[in-house]
């Protein structure tokens, strides 16, 4: 198949990965996006071109607002599809009917799941964990795709990066059976492969068998050695010393020093080249993205050292940073019911229900985002003690949902429980019944229909 006006001749792709990344970097987002999905035609786990095509259509989904909801509209058949051939084992197919449905809706965390599970059980492992890392960083607190992107990591190779996917998703559940599996598992093959390198400083960036690893690297280069990525870093530094000016070595050094797991390296670069491209919103979206990284690095320090006044204010820096970058996409964005959903939740979190309810009530406009705008929404009126407004937006939220939506026993428990609170102990027995009828084990349902007898 032509490839960029040439045919490939072998299996190394990093020439061709290389001029669709140089098109992403020029802003040409059509065409970077057309090069990697022609080599996916080819070999469909080029984990490298998976994940910059996650990029290509994340950045060109930021820079375009127009004509979207149509978009949506055509692709949903493609989601269907894709639901479809996933539940009839036609794995390869359903990947490509989820990619035609997210070049609409590239930040649709459901369906991006969809593709990485099509892909993992397709058995393109690298392309699957592409998909999940984009997952974790879309949805940092997605506890089953941190999951699945810490066994595909452990898969191909990697038990410290699947140990840190696991740690993560234990971070969002602590209580995630599976992932506390993993964990135990992993850090003891972990230890055993840091006893192996223990003359490298950095021993989580090794794999077990280095030689096999630079041959792969060189072939797929979805992974590369510290050593590479130093020799990058060494590279692009001279180049910055030549240029100070340059932005897209700036920019190149950053995603460098990211990879080398130096987070405030990064920022400090990206920072400086925001300064000579003020209003970029690439760059913008870079900055915030990685202050968000600085900050986490530094609280899981604090923590190593027991510092737990320091971890405290670090984290209430990177609350509010999280709120700020929210914010600063809303303003970009402003249509976009996703963003606010995630700001009401984030105001919520942090004690804030008046402001959370402000962007959840904007956020009921959107049939794709009303429920969880609307079960959040409830939260809100609970903490303010409304319990006559949550019983509304509970009952609202139970109008046309499907018998067999897991939803609907909490939103039925959250209902009993007002009732219990307001008193009225008929209503709340009958609503725990309801419950009761489909999930015994659900919560304490079970002594609470022996308290209501």
């Amino acid at each position: 198949m032509p490839l960029g006006g040439f045919r490939i001749r072998s299996v190394d792709y990093s020439k061709h990965i290389q001029k669709a990344e140089e098109a992403a970097r020029r802003r040409n987002y059509d065409f970077a996006i057309e090069l990697y999905q022609q080599i996916l035609e080819i070999d469909a786990d080029i984990g490298e071109a998976r994940s910059g095509l996650r990029s290509a259509l994340k950045a060109r989904h930021d820079t375009k607002k127009s004509g979207r909801f149509m978009k949506l509209v055509k692709g949903a058949s493609s989601l269907t599809a894709a639901k479809g051939l996933a539940k009839a084992s036609k794995f390869d197919a359903a990947a490509k009917a989820c990619e035609s449905y997210l070049k609409a809706a590239p930040l649709d965390v459901e369906a991006n799941m969809l593709l990485g599970t099509s892909l993992e059980s397709a058995g393109h492992f690298r392309s699957a964990l592409a998909v999940y890392e984009f997952i974790a960083q879309i949805d940092p607190k997605n506890a089953q795709g941190l999951k699945r992107a810490g066994a595909m990591m452990a898969r191909t190779g990697d038990p410290v990066q699947a140990l840190a996917f696991y740690e993560r998703a234990l971070e969002a559940d602590p209580r995630d059976r599976d992932a506390l599996k993993a964990r135990k598992d992993l850090a003891a093959e972990a230890a055993i492969q840091s006893s192996r390198f223990d003359s490298v400083e950095h021993s989580r960036e090794q794999l077990v068998d280095v030689e096999q690893t630079r041959e792969l690297e060189q072939s797929r280069r979805l992974h590369r050695t510290p050593e590479e990525l130093e020799a990058d870093r060494d590279r692009l530094e001279s180049k910055f010393a030549e240029d100070t000016s340059n932005v897209d070595v700036m920019v190149q050094l950053a995603e460098v020093h990211e990879k080398l797991r130096d987070p405030e390296a990064a920022l400090d670069v990206l920072e400086r080249a925001l300064s000579y491209r003020k209003g970029d919103r690439d760059l913008e979206e870079r900055v915030g993205t990685m202050r968000g990284k600085a900050l986490k690095r530094a609280l899981a320090k604090a923590d190593k050292l027991g510092d737990q006044e320091k971890a405290d204010q670090i984290e209430a820096q990177l609350r509010a940073h999280e709120v700020s970058e929210l914010q600063r996409r809303l303003a970009i964005h402003p249509g976009d019911a996703a963003l606010r959903v995630q700001l009401g939740q984030e105001l919520l979190r942090q004690g804030d229900p008046d402001a959370a309810a402000s962007e959840l009530q904007k956020a009921l406009s959107d049939p794709r985002k009303a429920l969880e705008a609307r079960l959040l929404l409830a939260k809100c009126f609970e903490s303010k003690g409304f319990g006559d407004l949550a019983a509304n937006e509970y009952e609202k939220a139970l109008e046309g949902m499907a018998e067999n939506d897991q939803r609907r026993r909490e939103i039925l428990y959250s209902l009993a429980a007002l009732s219990e609170e307001a008193g009225d102990l008929e209503r709340a027995r009958t609503l725990y019944t309801r419950v009761y009828e489909v999930d015994v084990s659900f919560r304490d349902v079970a002594k609470k229909m022996e308290q209501l007898r």
